[in-house]
């Protein structure tokens, strides 16, 4: 048939569709639906049907209508969103609740909108804490969007910025400003409260203690420059003792009993909905490495509850995103090609093979001897018959198929016929029953790839290619019918690099042929040979290759090297916090003076004596840091009168620990000190800053004397910092 014909049938047929349709407004709506206009269409069928209730043609149309508008904008929207398009999918979802604001589909897409927007307003106050040095906060705020959306792209790369510039946090992961005071501790077999009641007067510290905690244990304890919370962890482990921080300057303290624990320690439930993983493993995962007996598993939601302390359920998350990675992944290109050659020959002369004497009659089987004069002797016509005769001929069998597998799971192509084998079975006083049984004749492919961290993959390929031969039956009462099935296999394990091309060829048929008929032993002289009898000859030959090339779609991202060590606290307590005390490389500072018990070390003497007239400030510092981590800046009143200035830092290079907006990024911090008085101000060193070195100064200093004359404020100690990468 022509295009010309064609098309007018084509467009006598949608003539006749609409044709059909009686109603205007269904004709008009019809012709709506087909450019795609399912909004508009409803909307006609929605006021057609309205005038005309009785029409139920117009009522189905119009909600079928609904129905394919609220699937197109629905499609739209959802992409918008996922491509980050908020307002867009916001103006599509009021064109949805517009045709029905009740509809699933529209209420879906007004939660997921609402959510979207609350996770990009919670990305983009991460990213301006992150830029602030605030890496804790913002740690915690892509957690929770990813919690409730694991595939946020945005989400997704700012924790892998966090993973780059950044180590896991310590549990807890921030303390308040009177933990990181530095000091210096000497007491030999002291009260164990008396070493609390110095340590926590000096630095500001509240401790409460549990009835159970023995009074008269006994604490000899040596340290130099280091912080509170360090030198209270390392008494805490000596005394079998732990704590429990109640706010930014108060702790409770308590046996370390499995009792006291149950008692006194916080649980938090914790649901971890996995992408990738298998809920099993990361069940096994969490009971052998966090000792966590509180487990619950949701094999149908592939979802995992934990119920531990905040520390360990802190380690859980490092540990279940490390096992919850995307599954490598790996399209095939493959090409399997069969090349065949056919070629026969026939030559010679074909004599009459039989030859009678008798009767013309062949009707009669008995001829009486008296007419053996009539007998003639009778010979095939043609009595010889020259052949010649040659054949040949070519095929090509092209398969290339594309397979995507995933890593270590099989692939199979399967391309040819499902040939039929009739078997029947004859049973007595029954009778016979024929079954039906196929036979896959054709190409066959297996492969099962493992790609490598290396981007190679190591392949196990099984080839198999079989031919359907001659028809064969067997005898008896009952007979069957069967084929007989060529088949070529090559079974083989490789190891490719992405994008390299394997050949896999040498499965070779070769069938060559002679047959002769003719004359008995004259027909088989070399050279007389053909003029007594006909020489066939035949040759097929049939060659099998594959070719396959790997290439790898997505592998598995390793976290960085800094992310694949976690802290795993003790054999009894997996989420306990470590005793390893951190290399400070500073002066202590002193704690508030007069007030420390006679076994603390004292401060370090001035450099020089103060003069007449002269205020002395100590300025203590942190000598080196590393990039989000935090450094005590000590400044310590030696005289007698109160002193007041600003203290200045470079805020390219610091942030302060424990502001947010402005005041984080002021890059200065007023300070009043007291009569014999101290601060501690704690800041962070910001992303970035690594090799740098930055200087922390106390300026714009005051002071006044008893009878209200002004004093010269001196400041003495090391104010550089040298910002180290992690």
């Amino acid at each position: 048939m022509s295009r010309l014909p064609a098309l007018a049938l084509a467009s006598l047929t949608a003539a006749l569709l609409t044709a059909c349709i009686s109603n205007p407004a269904l004709r008009e709506a019809d012709t709506l639906a087909r450019r795609g206009e399912h909004e508009g269409a409803w909307r006609l069928l929605r006021d057609a049907a309205a005038s005309e209730p009785q029409d139920n043609e117009l009522r189905t149309a119009a909600q079928r209508e609904r129905e394919l508008g609220l699937l197109a904008l629905a499609t739209q929207a959802e992409s918008a969103r996922a491509g980050g398009q908020l307002d867009i999918a916001g103006e599509l979802l009021q064109r949805m609740q517009d045709v029905d604001a009740q509809a699933p589909r529209t209420r879906a897409l007004q939660a997921a909108l609402r959510r979207a927007r609350a996770h990009e307003a919670r990305l983009a106050q991460a990213a301006r804490q992150l830029k602030d040095g605030q890496v804790d906060a913002a740690r915690e705020a892509v957690t929770q969007v990813l919690a409730e959306d694991p595939g946020h792209p945005q989400a997704l790369a700012l924790q892998q910025k966090l993973r780059q510039r950044f180590a896991p946090p310590p549990v807890p992961s921030t303390l308040a400003a009177a933990y990181q005071k530095p000091v210096s501790l000497e007491f030999r077999d002291a009260p164990l409260r008396t070493v609390f009641e110095a340590l926590g007067r000096g630095a500001g510290v509240n401790f409460v203690f549990d009835k159970d905690v023995k009074a008269d244990a006994r604490v000899s304890i040596y340290l130099k420059e280091v912080s509170v919370d360090e030198a209270m962890r390392v008494i805490l482990s000596t005394q079998q003792l732990e704590r429990k921080l109640l706010n930014d300057n108060s702790v409770l303290i308590y046996p370390n009993t499995q009792q006291k624990q149950r008692e006194h320690q916080e649980l938090v439930t914790r649901s971890f909905y996995l992408n990738n993983a298998d809920v099993k493993q990361a069940q096994a995962l969490v009971r052998m490495m966090a000792k966590t007996r509180d487990l619950f598993i949701d094999e149908r939601l592939n979802l995992l509850v934990a119920r531990d302390t905040p520390e360990v359920i802190a380690m859980i998350e490092q540990l279940v995103a490390g096992l919850d990675l995307p599954e490598p992944e790996v399209m095939l290109d493959v090409e399997v090609l069969e090349i065949a050659n056919d070629r026969s020959a026939e030559a010679g002369l074909n004599w009459a093979t039989d030859a009678t004497y008798g009767s013309l009659d062949s009707s009669a089987s008995l001829v009486p001897w008296a007419t053996r004069g009539s007998f003639r002797t009778l010979v095939a016509n043609p009595v010889v018959a020259a052949r010649l005769k040659g054949s040949s001929g070519t095929s090509n069998l092209l398969a290339n198929p594309k397979l995507r597998a995933r890593n270590k799971e099989k692939a199979k192509i399967q391309i040819g016929d499902k040939v039929p084998v009739f078997t029947s079975t004859s049973t007595a006083n029954v009778g016979v029953s024929t079954a039906v049984t196929y036979i896959d004749v054709g190409i066959k492919l297996e492969v099962e790839p493992t790609v490598q961290l290396d981007n190679e993959v190591v392949m196990k390929v099984a080839l198999e290619v079989s031919s359907l031969g001659v028809k064969e039956s067997s005898g008896g009462p009952q007979p069957t019918s069967a084929y007989r099935i060529g088949t070529r296999n090559a079974s083989t394990s490789l190891r490719l690099r992405d994008g390299e091309t394997q050949v896999l060829a040498g499965l070779i048929n070769d069938e060559d042929r002679k047959n002769i008929s003719g004359v008995p032993y004259v027909s088989e002289t070399p050279l007389l040979g053909r003029l007594f009898g006909v020489h066939s000859d035949s040759r097929k030959k049939s060659e099998i290759v594959l070719l396959i090339t790997p290439h790898v779609l997505r592998n598995v991202s390793l976290p960085e090297a800094s992310q694949t060590i976690l802290p795993s606290g003790f054999d009894a307590n997996p989420g306990a916090e470590g005793v390893r005390l951190r290399s400070r490389g500073t002066v202590a500072a002193p704690l508030a003076g007069t007030t420390l018990a006679p076994n603390v070390a004292p401060p370090a003497p001035a450099a020089a004596p103060a003069r007449t007239g002269e205020a002395v400030v100590e300025l203590q510092t942190t000598a080196n840091a590393a990039v989000g981590e935090t450094l005590s800046v000590g400044l310590t009143n030696t005289a007698a009168v109160p002193v007041s200035g600003t203290l200045t830092y470079d805020v390219s290079l610091f942030t302060l620990a424990d502001a947010t907006g402005a005041e984080a990024s002021s890059g200065s911090v007023p300070v009043e000190l007291a009569p014999q008085g101290q601060k501690v101000v704690v800041l962070r060193a910001r992303p970035g800053a690594a090799g740098q070195s930055g200087v922390v100064e106390f300026v714009n200093t005051k002071a006044t004397g008893p009878k209200g004359e002004v004093l010269n404020v001196r400041v003495e100690g090391e104010s550089s910092v040298e910002i180290r990468a992690q």
